[in-house]
């Protein structure tokens, strides 16, 4: 019988993309609610994505290649 794959964190599959040169991207909290009280510098600041920093790098990196 053969042995049994680990299955990919789907959570975290949707939440995390790889890119080219190995990073991991993430977009950014607060963003979802409560934007009245949040200026449009902050806000804008929050639209786009960032990477990982080197703590959380090889944590999510083995979970999303299971």
């Amino acid at each position: 019988m053969a042995k049994n794959k680990m299955k990919s964190h789907r959570g975290a599959c949707k939440r995390f993309k790889l890119t080219s040169s190995g990073k991991v991207k993430r977009n950014k909290a607060y963003k979802s609610h409560i934007l009245t009280k949040k200026s449009a510098k902050r806000k804008r600041g929050l639209r786009k994505a960032t990477t990982l920093t080197s703590a959380d790098l090889k944590r999510i990196k083995s979970v999303l290649s299971k």
